[in-house]
């Protein structure tokens, strides 16, 4: 279980709904930085092809 917050009214929690206002939560930091980047490839490939369409 990770602590969540609200985007809505700042509440932490760690339910998927904020007991206060029912906003749906969200995990409040990036996730952990790493050279050994699995899905870089895949992200760059969607990027390349989102920029070719326009």
């Amino acid at each position: 279980m990770r602590m969540k917050k609200c985007l809505k009214c700042g509440r932490y929690t760690l339910k998927e709904l904020c007991p206060n206002c029912g906003e749906k939560t969200m995990v409040p930091k990036p996730p952990k930085f790493s050279l050994e980047d699995r899905y870089g490839k895949y992200r760059r490939m969607l990027k390349k092809s989102l920029k070719n369409k326009n």
